[in-house]
């Protein structure tokens, strides 16, 4: 599906008719969605018109060329930046103008690659001060661990779920990359969201450790009700967990679909190769197959 074919969606609110279409149909449930959204730094147009829609169990990752807009793509959906044109939707509510705590406690969590672990804390601690957050229990942080039992019950649950139950009275500043980015995951699971974003997760990461994350995501992504979208520049990554794969090139998007039919489409190749597509030869195969990193 070639973004062109974008335009009747950008004429409609997805709270509306888009999402009572979808439900017709017995189409998962638009968990998230963009209408036209754009962003504009100085003379830059940085997001230019994107109209998207993230579904309920469905794994969307975003590509494309560096510089295509896709971190500010993700900024502009999870609040992190204020969007100068367009709208952004969760389960039909229009968010636009919400803060990103604001969206943050709806149900949307967003990665930061790291910037939003304590080191200095246990892995455990981390995880307790997000579950505490999202229970909305005051801003007594480090108040005495007896007084609440359920909310470190609920944080080594969420560390349970990555693998690092057993490491939780560690500081986090010994762990290793890849375990930091798998405490990463289990303060987004401990915010209890709908929609979990990654941004590059497996950045950094040494070959050893991709394989990891990769299969933490799977199982995100298999419980079936979440809504999970990804950057992600290497393509052997986005094979392995894209039911669907979005194009951005220069702030626009220029392809949406499943995986196999986004990365034979014209525009990708264009997007990528800068030119037209053309019969592969088995180096060329090979060239495609790297497009993205």
């Amino acid at each position: 599906m070639i973004a062109p074919q974008f335009a009747a969606f950008a004429d409609k609110n997805p709270s509306t008719a888009n999402r009572q279409k979808n439900e017709a149909v017995g189409e998962k449930k638009i968990s998230l969605a963009s209408r036209q959204l754009g962003i504009r730094f100085g003379g830059h147009q940085a997001v230019n018109d994107v109209s998207a829609e993230f579904h309920a169990g469905e794994l969307t990752v975003i590509v494309g060329p560096n510089g295509a807009g896709k971190t500010t793509y993700f900024n502009l959906l999870s609040g992190q930046l204020a969007a100068s044109s367009g709208q952004v939707f969760f389960e039909g509510q229009d968010i636009t103008k919400l803060s990103a705590a604001s969206r943050t406690q709806l149900g949307i969590g967003r990665g930061f690659q790291l910037t939003n672990l304590f080191p200095h804390l246990s892995v455990l601690e981390n995880v307790r001060l997000a579950v505490q957050s999202r229970a909305n229990k005051g801003f007594n942080l480090l108040s005495i661990w007896s007084d609440h039992a359920e909310l470190i019950e609920r944080a080594e649950a969420c560390l349970a779920q990555v693998s690092l139950f057993e490491r939780r009275h560690e500081q986090t500043a010994i762990l290793s990359h890849g375990d930091k980015r798998k405490l990463e995951v289990a303060l987004m699971l401990a915010l209890a969201p709908s929609v979990l974003m990654f941004d590059e997760p497996t950045a950094g990461m040494s070959v050893d450790e991709v394989p990891v994350i990769i299969d933490l995501i799977h199982k995100i992504k298999n419980e079936g009700n979440k809504t999970v979208l990804l950057v992600e520049h290497k393509m052997d990554v986005v094979r392995s967990l894209a039911d669907r794969i979005i194009v951005l090139q220069d702030g626009c998007l220029v392809a949406d679909g499943e995986p196999a039919e986004v990365m034979a489409s014209d525009a990708v190749q264009q997007a990528y190769l800068g030119r037209k597509k053309t019969k592969p030869t088995s180096s060329e195969k090979q060239t495609d197959g790297e497009m993205a990193e």
